[in-house]
């Protein structure tokens, strides 16, 4: 009998662009180098920090953080508006590197990507070589800098490109796996947030090694299906697969507002341009996905926010009068003034679901009270 050709030792890079707006920025204005300054929304206009440059994360400034905020820690801060067109073109020329070696490619955002290097022919099939060169040619083409981790799999080649930021290289070979991991903080295990890293710490698990003690069905005791999960990733085992075709699970938009909102009224003056919003980004994608559920969302001026969602069920009553319930719904929950509002769907992917059948949510006539 022939023999069996041993499995291909998986080869994924994570790369990820360092404060990748903030870079870009100073790309185009190097006097901006050395300085705190981030990219976001004007305090006075309630804005939020997109990002922020490394100088002014040293004063504690942070994305999702709120402009006045950011200002209050760093008040030299320089704030400058986000330029999307100008960041996308620098995506795209990342993106062509990346297609320089591998089409096995899983976009996560503008600034990072998964590459599955494991049959890739260049650099002599050297996952570490092929991330170098990747570096050095974002640096001298695109004008910013990524870091790059290499690992057997995704979870650890995600772990690995935030070792040695910014502009850094971080290597997992397979023989390094369990050592690596074992001393790991739970924190960086992908899906562990604060509620579930502060359970584990009640518990007295601060590392990988001390979540290895634990079968799975104990863990799945503690944290339901996802026990599972961290029984593996404990290990380092993580098989899944990069999807190459990303598709959407929902659409949404929100909108902060410059004075908070502090009547039933005010929110559902709101509704109408909310969904229209909607509406529009939904017509580009009408043909490719089905309506499942209806959400939304509201923000309270103390930051605390809530979410609700349902079904979509075929019923005479317009759409907008769902939304406008499901608000008025969840602004009862906190009852506080106001600061933001989204509205959003979840989708149904007809190309993978066999299913063809649109229920019509947005067949709307965009004007009058008949828009979503």
């Amino acid at each position: 009998m022939p023999e069996e050709s041993s499995p291909v030792q998986r080869k994924i890079l994570h790369v990820d662009a360092d404060a990748f707006y903030c870079s870009v920025e100073e790309r185009d204005d190097p006097t901006l180098k050395g300085k705190a300054f981030a990219v976001g929304g004007k305090a006075e206009r309630r804005g939020v920090i997109a990002t922020c440059s490394y100088a002014a994360r040293k004063s504690g400034v942070h994305s999702a953080m709120a402009s006045y905020q950011a200002l209050r820690l760093c008040p030299e801060l320089i704030i400058l508006p986000a330029r999307f067109d100008v960041y996308k073109a620098a995506s795209r020329q990342m993106h062509a590197i990346f297609h320089r070696y591998t089409e096995m490619i899983e976009p996560l955002s503008l600034d990072e990507a998964y590459l599955d290097v494991s049959q890739a022919k260049h650099c002599r099939g050297s996952g570490t070589l092929m991330a170098r060169e990747i570096m050095q040619a974002v640096r001298d083409e695109v004008g910013i800098t990524v870091s790059v981790g290499v690992a057997p799999n995704k979870f650890l080649a995600k772990v690995a490109s935030d070792w040695n930021k910014p502009n850094g290289l971080c290597v997992i070979t397979p023989d390094q796996v369990q050592d690596f991991v074992f001393e790991l903080p739970v924190e960086k295990i992908h899906g562990v947030g604060k509620v579930t890293a502060e359970k584990l710490h009640s518990k007295g698990i601060k590392t990988c090694g001390m979540l290895r003690q634990y079968s799975p069905v104990e863990l799945c005791r503690w944290f339901g299906s996802f026990g599972e999960r961290l029984w593996e990733l404990s290990r380092g085992v993580d098989d899944r697969a990069l999807e190459l075709d990303r598709r959407r699970k929902s659409l949404s938009v929100e909108h902060t507002y410059d004075e908070d909102l502090h009547t039933e009224q005010s929110i559902l003056t709101q509704v109408k341009p909310l969904l229209e919003d909607l509406a529009q980004r939904f017509q580009k994608i009408k043909n490719e996905y089905s309506v499942t559920k209806r959400f939304v969302k509201v923000k309270f001026n103390d930051f605390t926010q809530t979410t609700l969602e349902e079904m979509i069920e075929r019923d005479d009553q317009p759409p907008e009068a769902h939304f406008r319930e499901l608000l008025i719904r969840a602004w009862q929950r906190g009852n506080k003034p106001v600061r933001l509002l989204g509205v959003g769907v979840r989708l149904l992917d007809l190309r993978t679901s066999g299913q063809m059948q649109q229920l019509e949510l947005f067949t709307m006539k965009m004007k009058h009270s008949q828009s979503l």
